[in-house]
């Protein structure tokens, strides 16, 4: 039940909560050139996590759609302010409540719902342990009408607006589901959740070796790219790095733990004050650091629950 509560801190575990009137600016706008923005969102708005717009020729991209559909609604306003263009598409980068939330805002605009297969499914599924053991009907049934993908893909896919070509590609780590966008004109990543700039990561369905290994790739291939991360504002190469060290430090310490005969509140001992005092400057310590200890020591155990691919 401790993963529930942690999580209500970034996702949001009420229906009542949802429904609080949103600030004026949930997010800030933030260009990154040649048409493409930044959605960053405001601490304490209820945008949950970032989103991100790109302009073509004949139509709007936009990347995941935040926690709530309020924002989701603002940002919709402020794509019209950009462009009469229409928004064509919006990519979930994952099925995390926190991103998805606003997908029917854009789906009534007429947008087409993209996503990696496995969200299709989990979106309407997984997101309910978010709620905990006392998940209401009200709550079930905003979960259930989530509006879902209707166009999903299995590596990736090309969107082309106009003749402006966007790459949207999977790549494993943080649920089994996740989705890189590359805007080559911006020379943007939009990262979704798979990179958190200095901020620890919600690991509750995360492969942490996969993630390294997914990172490591963007830093490769992507040295003077821009990184629009999942949570957290617009980072650098040295910024995917950090967090890359980050993930590679949790899994060494968490091994030593192991090793040492040490698990569960005795290993989160051992390990969280070695976490505060590389990263305790790092947004959301309070909210991930035990709980990042505990399932990264399930999956070196090898029993860690994480979602699984429907079966066809």
């Amino acid at each position: 039940m401790f993963y529930v509560c942690v999580l209500s801190a970034v996702i949001g575990n009420s229906i009542s909560s949802l429904a609080q009137t949103a600030p004026a600016s949930p997010f800030t706008l933030k260009p990154l050139g040649h048409n493409a923005y930044a959605a960053i969102t405001v601490a304490g708005a209820g945008a949950g996590g970032n989103a991100g717009v790109v302009i073509g020729e004949d139509g709007v991209l936009v990347i995941d759609s935040f926690q709530r559909t309020d924002p989701a609604r603002v940002l919709l306003a402020e794509v019209r302010k950009l462009t009469p263009l229409p928004v064509k598409y919006v990519v979930n980068t994952h099925y995390h409540y926190d991103h998805v939330m606003g997908n029917g805002v854009f789906a009534e605009a007429g947008a087409t719902i993209l996503a990696h297969e496995n969200v299709r499914d989990w979106i309407h599924t997984e997101n309910l342990k978010f709620f905990g053991a006392n998940i209401t009907a009200e709550q079930k049934n905003t979960v259930a009408t989530l509006a879902a993908p209707s166009l999903v893909y299995s590596n990736g896919i090309d969107i082309f607006l106009g003749k402006r070509q966007v790459a949207a590609r999977f790549f494993a780590g943080h649920t089994g589901g996740d989705t890189v966008v590359f805007d080559p004109e911006s020379n943007t990543l939009f990262c979704g959740d798979l990179f958190w700039r200095h901020t620890l990561p919600n690991t509750i369905d995360a492969t942490t070796s996969a993630w390294i290994e997914t990172l490591d790739a963007m830093i490769q291939h992507h040295p003077t790219a821009a990184f629009v991360s999942g949570h957290g504002d617009v980072g650098t190469v040295e910024d995917v790095k950090a967090f890359r060290g980050y993930l590679a430090d949790l899994r060494q310490w968490v091994s030593e733990a192991r090793a040492a005969g040490k698990t569960g509140d005795t290993a989160v001992d051992i390990v969280v004050p070695r976490i505060k005092e590389k990263y305790g400057d790092w947004a959301s310590f309070n909210n991930f650091s035990r709980t990042n200890v505990l399932q990264t020591a399930a999956e070196l155990n090898g029993d860690k629950k994480i979602p699984r691919p429907t079966q066809k």
